[in-house]
């Protein structure tokens, strides 16, 4: 017999699959004997009050084994002769939408600008070490996208585009973890994710489509003004000239500023998107497990580390945290020379001795001044520079203690950092813009006041966070997903100005993929 129940226990009990049983075997009258298995379907921590709760939705398994994978498998068939479509970009849009291709009986072309994710690994340590960044192969650029190094958390709220569950279960197929099947924000971690992103790989591989890595898409072929039936790229290894013809799946990522570039120059329809930007906030993990889970000694042995989520408005405009990174690191991920960008990762364990999360303010298009499509992203560009004159023109970061921002204070002193490439202290309060400054301080002074110690000196803000998001959206109609203009291009993603994260980014992928299926055969090469 199989019962499903939703539980309410302390963490000491929900560490365990015995704990659960015995809570059950006391709450539910269950004979514990005659339980074989629990499958925790959903998990999430209660933290709300002084006593700390996990919510639970398990099944129990009575007098008999489960019999089936709790991971959901897809079977991904031979598309070796099938007729191509060229998916340009290797992150999770452009991954998931291979994989859907090949559901579909298509062949998918995946052309990446920078390496596979192992050989990416060395350039990534290379910003540190020569503090020199890879304009083709960076935190942003690669094979799995900016999520591969950059935390891999799957938490959206995209609830309505499409079917997270199968995203998640195409994860797991590929290694992940099935914890992430239950956790209410499930997370991989930077250190798993890129075994996850080989396999898909290796599976897109094995049914026969393509993989290119350091091939650099430089233009769309258009015909008769208004078809798409290619592309050209670069081998960025040879020098070579190379054509991939047939629809295509633009999956490029929010940081391919020479892909905006192109697209406005040749006159195709893109629009500016607003921003969120400021900084990254690191604090003790200690003293945010202190904080959220109301004890000083922290969170003991049974909870993870504490996250945080805070959201508030400032003179008109959002002001929240982003990307919150428990017992995680702050990395640099700038794609270019000349800049400073910082992001945020965790490992699976979230073990580090710090917390992190981007303090963003929200920026319009009309916040900025013309009608140039571009000018959100040149507002990123410019801050970025001045924030790399500011770090002593290396990957060194400007940073001030928090409370001494609020209060418009130089920190004579930095805490130690988890940001490799060092900090050096610089009044952030007097340099960023002030628009981002003046809404930054109130927005930390209500923050403050919401969670008492969370306004400290003991954080220190490390600028400047300015990649949430895509400064463009690239037009598409909203049923077919094809460009408003040009047949047979399907933008796609976070790049595209559709998506934001792993899991959003995604499913687009896959309903991009599903829409070159219905209405992109009439350019599909064999």
């Amino acid at each position: 017999m199989i019962q499903e129940y939703q539980i309410r226990v302390l963490p000491q009990q929900a560490a365990s699959e015995a704990g659960i049983i015995d809570f059950l075997a006391k709450d539910k009258g269950l004979d514990a004997r005659t339980v074989k298995h629990v499958h925790v379907l959903r998990r999430s921590i209660d933290a709300r009050q002084r006593i700390i709760f996990v919510n639970l939705s398990v099944r129990v398994y009575i007098n008999e084994l489960p019999q089936d994978d709790e991971c959901v498998r897809i079977s991904y068939g031979d598309v070796s002769s099938r007729p191509r479509v060229i998916v340009v970009g290797a992150g999770p849009g452009g991954l998931f939408a291979a994989l859907r291709l090949i559901e579909l009986g298509l062949k998918p072309i995946v052309l990446e600008r920078g390496k596979n994710v192992r050989d990416r690994k060395k350039d990534l340590s290379a910003i540190t070490k020569t503090q020199k960044v890879d304009a083709d192969s960076n935190y942003c650029f690669g094979e799995g996208g900016a999520g591969a190094y950059s935390d891999g958390k799957l938490y959206t709220r995209s609830k309505k585009r499409g079917n997270i569950e199968k995203i998640l279960n195409v994860f797991c197929q590929h290694g992940a973890s099935t914890s992430i099947l239950a956790d209410a924000h499930p997370h991989i971690g930077t250190d798993k994710l890129p075994r996850v992103i080989e396999n898909m790989r290796n599976t897109i591989l094995q049914s026969g489509g393509e993989v290119h890595f350091q091939t650099k898409v430089t233009a769309l072929m258009i015909e008769n003004d208004t078809d798409i039936v290619g592309v050209e790229a670069l081998d960025l290894a040879t020098g070579a000239e190379l054509v991939f013809r047939g629809p295509v799946i633009l999956a490029t990522g929010h940081s391919a500023r020479d892909i905006y570039r192109y697209l406005a120059d040749a006159g195709i329809e893109i629009e500016a998107k607003g921003l969120a930007i400021g900084v990254r906030l690191e604090h003790p993990s200690a003293l945010i497990d202190q904080i959220q889970y109301h004890n000083r000694n922290g969170r003991g042995h049974y909870l993870p580390a504490a996250e945080y989520s805070f959201v508030t408005q400032v003179n008109g405009r959002g002001v929240y945290s982003f990307c919150m990174c428990p017992g995680g690191f702050v990395i640099p991920a700038a794609t270019g020379p000349r800049q400073i960008v910082v992001n945020g990762m965790s490992p699976s364990n979230r073990g580090t001795q710090w917390s992190n999360a981007g303090m963003v303010v929200e920026i319009r298009p009309e916040d900025m001044a013309g009608d140039d499509v571009l000018r959100m992203m040149r507002f990123q560009e410019e801050l970025e520079q001045a924030c790399w004159q500011q770090g002593n023109m290396q990957q060194t970061a400007p940073a001030q203690r928090m409370a001494d921002f609020v209060n418009g204070r130089l920190s004579y002193d930095l805490p130690r950092s988890s940001y490799a490439p060092g900090l050096i202290s610089s009044p952030l309060h007097f340099w960023l813009p002030p628009q981002i400054t003046q809404r930054l301080q109130e927005g930390f002074k209500k923050f403050g006041t919401m969670s008492h110690g969370f306004l400290t000196n003991e954080a220190v803000l490390i600028a400047t966070e300015t990649r949430t998001s895509s400064p463009v959206r690239i037009l598409r109609h909203r049923e077919t997903l094809q460009h408003v203009r040009l047949h047979n291009l399907f933008p796609c993603g976070e790049g595209a100005g559709y998506a934001g994260g792993i899991v959003s980014a995604a499913i687009d992928g896959e309903c991009c993929a599903e829409q070159v299926s219905r209405i992109g055969m009439s350019v599909c090469i064999y």
